[in-house]
């Protein structure tokens, strides 16, 4: 009797467990749709932010995403390297853009490179490419999900240390967002791997 009752209760724990997980799972997904969102207008605001809540409900909702586990762990002092590196890339990128957008007579050239990332999980994928895109300059144009490479187009390359310097841009965006959000065993592969993964143009 007891031995049953003890399976018996232990099946809607794990059931409530597992609900828990994927509610989890949805808040901070939804969490960075709205990130996003707010990201992609360039400003916070009360009406950017309603319209990306409205947006991820939608998304959520009518376009459900497949599971992303977050199986890490929020650093915060990580966290914040993270954000202000992040603004300073942004910043920094919009000048170098505008800059060849009103230069007369100037024709940059364009790369498409591949970069196979250190960690292949959906949501290390998912964030740096995020990232990526957001900076001017740069655009993810596909994303192998099985292999772990990001396919972008980079603008702007004038020597083939260009390409390398773009390809070690993205490597080094992936090992702040693993430090800000990674997992212990996470960070450890990505310190075990620091840059063989890079691949010459």
């Amino acid at each position: 009797m007891t031995g049953g009752s003890g399976r018996t209760s232990g099946r809607p724990a794990g059931r409530l467990r597992g609900r828990a997980a994927t509610w989890r799972d949805q808040g901070v997904a939804f969490g960075w749709l709205v990130l996003i969102w707010n990201l992609l207008w360039g400003q916070f605001t009360w009406g950017n932010l309603l319209g990306g809540v409205l947006v991820g409900a939608v998304v959520l909702v009518f376009f459900p995403l497949p599971p992303v586990t977050f199986g890490g762990r929020l650093r915060p002092r990580a966290l914040l390297v993270l954000v202000a590196r992040f603004v300073v890339e942004l910043v920094v990128a919009s000048v170098r853009v505008a800059r060849i957008a009103v230069q007369p007579g100037f024709q940059p050239r364009s790369a498409i490179i591949a970069v196979p990332l250190r960690v292949r999980t959906d949501l290390n994928l998912a964030l740096t490419a995020e990232l990526v895109s957001l900076v001017p300059g740069t655009l993810i144009l596909e994303v192998d999900r099985e292999a772990g490479v990001l396919y972008l187009h980079v603008l702007d390359v004038r020597r083939p240390q260009d390409l390398a310097d773009n390809r070690a841009r993205v490597l080094e965006i992936e090992r702040r967002i693993l430090r800000a959000v990674g997992s212990a065993a996470e960070v450890r592969r990505l310190d075990s791997e620091p840059d063989e993964r890079e691949k010459k143009p």
